[in-house]
């Protein structure tokens, strides 16, 4: 950083800050806050360096001393503070808390005194107003990207537009944890929320001072609601896919004069993407279209009911899962269908514990049947199988061997003499009778000559 001589370095900095300051506007003054020819003004982090402005100092020793706005301090010590030129101190680094009064002393005797101001200029004001509701006042407020100076004022003007009446002054106050300043503007009763209003704002300290660019508002067009409160999520009895939504309005709106519309976003925790619902009129809201077994995450904000003025702000989150069936927590412990490998190579299929009454109560959701590569049916089932398959192919065998047999006689009795007539005109007897009238069974009489009686089973093991 050059250095300039003690009685021009004030001077140079204060026509910098001059000439960085922009116009005021006519009946807003907007600028610095001046300073004295004593002064030295300081950037927050930057070197400055102090001058004792005595010429026949070149061979004595001169030393300082702080005087913190009224508040004596204890000298400057440590070799950081003293320089090897004798009647100059370099400060490094710049803090806020190195603004105060600099003496300089030789021999107890003090020569000079400078006023040392540590300082950033001010960001430019951007300010944004609205209302809380109808009956409460008006705020505006910006942001800043830094702490301010400690002696850094903001302040805004409102008036109306195109009327002949001087404007408003009110002060704006910092708050530190918001990080903004904040200018509460008072509403006159019976004010018309239709009318514009100018609102205008300026920043200035020692280093400087910046104005906003003005505003044009009505009080209606500056409402913003905060937001809902108490909203909670609950499950619906026998409904899987629904849950039901309540909030209450905030604290700060009067529900007996001005209602509040509202807008509901829900999404399932594995998505990303909210569903909205609008024009919601009542503090609650059942939600039809909810995932099953999923915890979701809901949020409502609030707008005045005719749509004048902004949305609030979201409200913070709350969560719920809908209604789940305990029998439908039984199958997820263990589905009916599924089937998994046991240790002995085999696999288990598990049961819905109410095919087994009581004694599901004391297993642990349903009982596991192991069913191996190999059959697990009785031995006897076998046999009784066993011997029905081969008394029914005994039995076939014996009917096919009596019939061929019947088949060979039947032929040699009525083998055809020859040259007999090829075909013999068989008499018509008597017609048959009804079949209601045809007995189901046969009365018993002799047997005709190759006849089969399929009732008497010892035919087929007689010799013949």
């Amino acid at each position: 950083m050059a250095r300039l001589p003690g009685p021009l370095l004030p001077a140079a900095l204060l026509l910098l800050a001059a000439a960085a300051a922009p116009a005021p506007a006519p009946g807003r003054p907007c600028g610095s806050t001046g300073l004295s020819r004593d002064t030295v003004l300081g950037r927050l982090g930057a070197n400055v360096t102090l001058t004792c402005q005595d010429k026949g100092l070149a061979n004595v020793t001169v030393s300082w001393k702080m005087e913190k706005w009224g508040t004596v301090a204890a000298v400057v010590g440590g070799h950081d503070r003293w320089l090897a030129e004798g009647n100059t101190l370099l400060l490094w680094r710049l803090r806020y808390e190195d603004s105060g009064r600099y003496s300089c002393y030789v021999g107890g005797r003090p020569l000079h005194t400078l006023r040392l101001l540590v300082e950033e200029p001010p960001e430019t004001p951007r300010v944004s107003c609205y209302r809380r509701s109808h009956d409460k006042d008006v705020l505006c407020e910006w942001p800043l990207q830094a702490k301010p100076s400690p002696g850094t004022r903001a302040m805004l003007w409102v008036k109306r537009r195109f009327a002949a009446e001087n404007a408003t002054e009110q002060r704006c106050r910092y708050f530190s944890k918001a990080r903004k300043f904040v200018c509460r503007v008072k509403v006159p009763p019976g004010a018309d929320d239709t009318k514009p209003l100018v609102v205008s704002t300026c920043v200035s300290n020692g280093a400087g001072g910046l104005a906003g660019e003005d505003r044009i508002i009505t009080l209606s067009s500056v409402l913003k609601p905060d937001p809902p409160l108490n909203v909670t999520v609950e499950a619906l009895e026998k409904a899987p896919q629904q849950l039901r939504v309540n909030w209450s309005y905030p604290s700060s709106w009067d529900p007996r004069f001005y209602w509040l519309r509202f807008q509901v976003r829900y999404r399932p925790e594995p998505a990303e993407t909210f569903t909205e619902v609008e024009q919601v009129m009542t503090t609650w809201l059942d939600i039809r279209d909810a995932w099953r077994g999923t915890r979701h995450v809901v949020q409502v904000r609030a707008q005045e009911e005719f749509g004048h003025g902004a949305w609030s702000e979201w409200s913070q989150e709350a969560v719920g899962t809908p209604w789940t069936d305990p029998r439908d927590l039984t199958s997820e412990m263990g589905p009916f269908s599924s089937q998994f490998p046991m240790e002995d190579g085999t696999y288990g299929v598990t049961l819905p514990p109410e095919l087994f009454g009581e004694d599901a109560a004391d297993g642990a959701g349903g009982a596991v049947m192991e069913a191996s590569a190999r059959s697990v049916a009785s031995p006897y089932a076998f046999l009784v199988a066993g011997g029905s398959l081969l008394l029914g192919i005994a039995l076939f065998v014996g009917i096919v061997v009596r019939y061929k047999q019947t088949w060979r006689t039947g032929g040699q009795r009525g083998a055809k003499q020859e040259g007999e007539a090829q075909h013999v005109l068989v008499p018509l007897g008597p017609p048959s009778p009804p079949l209601s009238e045809t007995p189901l069974l046969s009365p018993p009489g002799p047997l005709a000559p190759g006849a089969l009686h399929i009732t008497n089973l010892d035919y087929f093991f007689s010799e013949q």
